[in-house]
């Protein structure tokens, strides 16, 4: 049975996080779904429980996904061998069909079906669909790996207007009919900025910016734009979280109001850091 002090805690935890109900209360705010919260299957129910619980508050959430491990291991059952330019998945026109089908079919419409089994109310969509994410090639080096030149998210809106969740898988297309591997982050951030979301929030296996990478105590809890270069120029932004942080910077540019990096590894990370004070991540946010 529970206790009162139990009983206690919760009432507190419910009040605390009020005000951020009543801030996001019909707002839209982008998750970019990746890394071990996509593998490992309490995460991934933890991962669609907060989604869900958001919808029911008000909150108007897309989800944004990849699948990288998915496609590598589809790749590897056809006997295709994945190949990597500068960390970057080269892209044939026969491994572009491959993305499309794991991540538009098998991935997207799992996802779809768990939020579903968990009360909410979903719709797979990729990039194709409504003509949503218009591409043209990165590099020529990558085949088809997608560079977005334009973002129409009018089947989004229309799928939030009706109380669905949209889940959007990142293949892109072109005028010539040609399928694209977009990357996540990247579109994730396109897709916010084109939303006015009021916040992005990319799900990683870190714990954030971390000003010493072998010393997860020493996360940074909040970066202004502003301040970007100067943690590059420090080392303290470097390798692969490059790019992400530059998503971050773009989503911003493009009128997103925060953008938070949260550790997809801690069960229910995203309700902590919307409805609560603690956050559990580094928030990004406009100015000095």
């Amino acid at each position: 049975m529970e206790s009162f002090a139990d009983k206690h805690f919760r009432a507190q935890v419910l009040a605390e996080a009020l005000p951020y109900i009543q801030d996001y209360n019909g707002k839209i705010v982008v998750v970019k779904y990746g890394g071990n919260a996509m593998i490992n299957e309490e995460l991934k129910d933890s991962v669609m429980r907060d989604i869900v619980l958001l919808n029911l508050i008000g909150v108007k959430v897309v989800l944004v996904h990849g699948g990288g491990p998915e496609i590598s291991e589809m790749l590897k059952k056809i006997g295709k061998q994945s190949r990597f330019v500068g960390g970057l998945r080269y892209t044939d026109e026969e491994t572009a069909e491959i993305v499309r089908m794991v991540l538009a079919g098998k991935i997207n419409k799992s996802l779809v079906d768990l939020i579903e089994r968990f009360g909410g109310r979903s719709i797979g969509l990729c990039g194709q669909d409504g003509h949503m994410m218009e591409c043209e090639k990165a590099d020529e080096a990558l085949g088809f790996v997608g560079k977005i030149v334009h973002i129409d998210t009018k089947v989004i809106t229309d799928a939030l207007s009706l109380g669905y969740i949209p889940v959007v898988s990142t293949v892109g297309f072109d005028g010539e009919g040609n399928i694209y591997n977009v990357n996540a982050d990247t579109a994730a951030a396109e897709i916010a900025g084109a939303l006015g979301a009021q916040s992005l929030i990319l799900m990683t296996d870190t714990k954030g910016v971390l000003r010493d990478k072998d010393d997860e105590s020493s996360l940074i809890t909040k970066i202004f734009v502003s301040d970007i270069p100067s943690l590059v120029k420090q080392g303290v932004i470097s390798g692969g979280m490059i790019p992400k942080i530059e998503c971050c910077k773009e989503a911003i540019r493009r009128g997103v109001k925060k953008v938070f990096i949260i550790d997809g590894r801690v069960p229910h990370s995203i309700l902590v850091e919307t409805l609560s004070d603690s956050g559990i991540g580094t928030m990004f946010v406009n100015g000095d």
